[in-house]
Order: C-alpha cells, then sequence, then structure tokens
C-alpha cells in the first residue's frame, strides 16, 4: 500500500528509522483495513531505548522543579495548539468520534499535564528535625529512575499523558511503550517532546506483548508501569520479581452499579448509558454491572431499554450523534461477541447482541437482564458495549452482589438516602465509589483499584508520588541540648 504511513521508535532525541525486530501491521478497526505499520522492536531495541534512557536520567534527576514545570507546561501548549491534527491521528489509530474526541479527551488531557507541571514544585515531606539527641534527620523525596511504562489501546493518548506527566515532574525518564494497535498518536506526542525534553528523557518504543516483556526483564527500570488486563498485570508483576524491581499496575474491571429503590429513575438512566457506553465500553471504569433493587427493577429496566435504543454506534466524523465507534481489535470484539453468544438461558438479551453487519469491529449497544451472579458474564470483564443487570432486594444482598468479583476499581451508589449512601461507599471493595454519579475523574483526586484491578495510583499527588523514593538523611552535630 503506497500511502501507508509509517511510524517510528523514538530512542535518545531521534526518530530511528529501522528497528531490530522488524515492522507490523497496523489496523484502522472502523474498516479492518491495514493503514499504518510499526516497529515491532525487540530486546535489542528495548536495551537502546533503556541505555538512553539511563544516560539521560543523570542529568534529568537533578533537574530543578520549575524546569520540568516549564517543559511540561510547553508541551500542554503544544497539543492545545495543535488538537485538531492530534485529534485526526487518534480517530484514524481507534475509530473514535470526532466530536467527542475533541471535547471528552484533550481537555483533561492538557488539564492533566499542566496538574502535573504544578505538583512537580509542591512535592512535601516532613520536616527536619531531632528524634534523637545530637543528630538532625530529614527526608529527601527522590525521582525513583529510569521506568518503564506500557499504555493500552482503549486511550491510546490519554493513557500515554497519565504515564509519562507524572514521571517526567517527578524527574524520572520514560520509555514509553504503546499498544501494538494504536501507537500512532503516542508517536506524535513523544517526537513532539523531543523539541521540548532533553535528548532521551522520553523514549518511545513500539511492538507487541514480547516488547513489554522484554522492558520488564530489563535490568535498567526501576519500576515498570503498565495500564492493560489483569492476566498481563500478573506477568509483569511475576517478571518485576525476579529482581526486585517496582511496578505500578492498573488492571481490569467490573464496575458495579448499585440502584437503590428510592433513586431518580432518569437520572441514573441518563448517567449509566453514557457512563457504560462512552467509548463502545471500552474503558476500566465503565458502568457495566446494573444491580437494582427490585422495587423499581422492571421500571428501570425498561427505560433503560429505550435509552440504549437511541445510543447509536459508527463511524462518521461528521456525525455527532454517534456514541461510540468501533471495537477497537478483530480479538476483543470476539472476545465480546462470545461472551454474549454463550449467555445463559434465563438471561434476557433486552437490546442489542450481535455484532453489525458491515465492515469494522462494530458491535451493537447491548443489555441483558436477569444474570445471576456466578455467570460467566458477571464474573469476566466484557470490555465492550454489553450492560448487565441483576436483581437485588436488600441492601446486603446488593452489597454482596456489587463486591462479588475479582475486580476492586471504580463503583456507583444511586440512592437519595444518605445513610445508605455513606454505608455502601465505607464497604464497597473498590478504589472509586461515585454516588449518583459514574465516570467523572478529575486530575487533582487519585485513580486505582484494589483486588485484581492492581495497585499504584493514576493522577493526584498519590501518583506523582508513585514515581518517587524515599531517603532518610541523618546528621550528627553533637548538640544535646
Amino acid at each position: 500500500m503506497a500511502d501507508k504511513k509509517i511510524l517510528h521508535n523514538i530512542i535518545d532525541g531521534r526518530v530511528q528509522t529501522s528497528a531490530d525486530g522488524g515492522m507490523m501491521d497496523i489496523v484502522d478497526p472502523s474498516t479492518g483495513e491495514v493503514y499504518a505499520s510499526a516497529p515491532n522492536s525487540s530486546a535489542a531495541d528495548v536495551n537502546q531505548a533503556f541505555t538512553a534512557s539511563a544516560k539521560a536520567f543523570e542529568k534529568w534527576r537533578w533537574s530543578t522543579p520549575s524546569e520540568r514545570q516549564q517543559a511540561l507546561l510547553k508541551l500542554a501548549d503544544v497539543i492545545e495548539d495543535k488538537a485538531e491534527e492530534l485529534v485526526a491521528i487518534e480517530c484514524e489509530n481507534t475509530g473514535k468520534p470526532r466530536a467527542l474526541t475533541m471535547s471528552e479527551e484533550i481537555p483533561p488531557m492538557i488539564d492533566q499535564i499542566r496538574f502535573f507541571a504544578g505538583a512537580a514544585r509542591v512535592l512535601e515531606g516532613r520536616s527536619q528535625g531531632e528524634y534523637m539527641r545530637g543528630f538532625t534527620s530529614s527526608i529527601r523525596r527522590e525521582p525513583v529512575g529510569p521506568v518503564g511504562q506500557v499504555a493500552p489501546w482503549n486511550y491510546p493518548m490519554m493513557m500515554a499523558v497519565w504515564k509519562f506527566a507524572p514521571a517526567l515532574a517527578a524527574g524520572c525518564t520514560v520509555v514509553l511503550k504503546p499498544s501494538d494497535t494504536t501507537p500512532a498518536s503516542a508517536f506524535w506526542m513523544v517526537e513532539k517532546m523531543q523539541e521540548i525534553f532533553p535528548a532521551g528523557v522520553c523514549n518511545l518504543v513500539c511492538g507487541d506483548r514480547d516488547t513489554g516483556a522484554a522492558m520488564t526483564a530489563h535490568p535498567v527500570p526501576q519500576l515498570v508501569s503498565i495500564t492493560g488486563s489483569t492476566r498481563a498485570g500478573m506477568a509483569v508483576a511475576k517478571s518485576a520479581a525476579e529482581d526486585l524491581k517496582r511496578t505500578h499496575l492498573e488492571l481490569g474491571g467490573k464496575a458495579p452499579v448499585v440502584v437503590f429503590n428510592d433513586a431518580d429513575i432518569d437520572a441514573a438512566v441518563e448517567g449509566i448509558t453514557a457512563a457504560g457506553y462512552f467509548n463502545g465500553g471500552q474503558d476500566c471504569t465503565a458502568a457495566t454491572r446494573l444491580i437494582v433493587q427490585d422495587g423499581i427493577y422492571d421500571e428501570f429496566l425498561a427505560a433503560m431499554t429505550e435509552s440504549v435504543a437511541r445510543t447509536r454506534t459508527g463511524y462518521d466524523p461528521a456525525d455527532e450523534d454517534i456514541a461510540y465507534g468501533p471495537i477497537n481489535n478483530a480479538n476483543q470484539i470476539d472476545h465480546v461477541s462470545g461472551l454474549v453468544s454463550r449467555a445463559p438461558e434465563h438471561a434476557r438479551i433486552l437490546a442489542g447482541g450481535s455484532r453489525q453487519d458491515r465492515a469494522g469491529y462494530f458491535y451493537e449497544p447491548t443489555l441483558i437482564a436477569d444474570l445471576r451472579q456466578d455467570d460467566e458474564l458477571i464474573q469476566t470483564e466484557i470490555f465492550g458495549p454489553v450492560l448487565t443487570a441483576q436483581r437485588f432486594s436488600t441492601e446486603e444482598e446488593g452489597l454482596a452482589f456489587a463486591n462479588g468479583t475479582e475486580y476492586g476499581l471504580a463503583s456507583s451508589v444511586w440512592t437519595k438516602n444518605l445513610d445508605v449512601a455513606a454505608r455502601m461507599s465505607a464497604r464497597l471493595d473498590f478504589g472509586c465509589v461515585w454516588l449518583n454519579t459514574h465516570i467523572p475523574l478529575v486530575a487533582e483526586m487519585p485513580h486505582g483499584g484494589f483486588k485484581h484491578s492492581g495497585y499504584g495510583k493514576d493522577l493526584s499527588m498519590y501518583g506523582l508520588e508513585d514515581y518517587t523514593r524515599i531517603k532518610h538523611v541523618m546528621q550528627h552535630h553533637g548538640f544535646e541540648g
């Protein structure tokens, strides 16, 4: 294909026009056709990137918070000024609706970069003091070192920001690997960063899971951060344990949405529809499991069915009413289709339930009712435009259903009763609990889960601190009072 785009690695400030591991095809999910190629980087390519990262760290670690802030602010300005260009790349990369990508992803990305630019200057520790007579103790907070980062395919450009912004703000250097299916927007951003940051501070290595495995096994990075599946996170943790490398794991989710009898049905239906089908449900915090109290179960599902019927999928950059685009890749749409096709006999498919008969990886917005707690659709992360519904009677039963999976990332509770809201938010075993809403995120608040959803925090000062290490300095001065 003569006009096929060619992407590259970026190592030590330079675009690498060849890679030791050869090239891999990149597919446009809205057509199912190859539109680009990118390096399938080998262990040698990864070694080259970490060698550059380690060399750059010896200077970048001593950069002042002000210098790091100014560099990140310049990057935010570039993204803001060239947002149309970046969004066009992201939409071709993912098939996402252009208007939604521009309005719902670009502003928070810019805000998050600017947040970490400011956060670089306000890291605090305990005040120094005499905890033993004749000695003064103080705490140094230092960058952890060069880091390896693996970003997912569901939000390629935003998740890249979640990775590199706190790391760079903390004084670390980065080797970033985007998903093998969506490297284009990360390539654009990291290429722009070479005009702002010193060579080797942020490197890009494209490739598949073997490339990611080579990054985790490499001796240079002091921390490896991945956003991905629980299986991938477990593999990273196991490999990193070989040399006691730190890990930062933001993994799968299966977010429960607990709707009580007194909930505002109209508001809940509107909010849950948006939070369940945004980005085609390809979001680890998506409102996927509807757990509805029996007093409103039928009424609520009737309203949800109507709402789902108004939800449209497709790919037309001029159509601003399209809610979501295609499933990202062939493997993922097979996964979604397989789960729905195996729905148990007691389940009712109220809407959707099948792949669209067209080119690309499009799946209908789907709602499946009357599921039971041990059903595969309840226990397995779908990561697609499929919402499930269960009926519960008591608060205890609703809580048990919500907590009864291996995931613990995000959840929401819909009720007008403040006591119920307080009890549920305290007892839900999830890193985030939303009350009468679902999915809003702000840069100041942490994002991260429990159980098989991983550990470590993105966003917030907690996210920045994850890229630092603590050192105790003790000085003998002899004065004992």
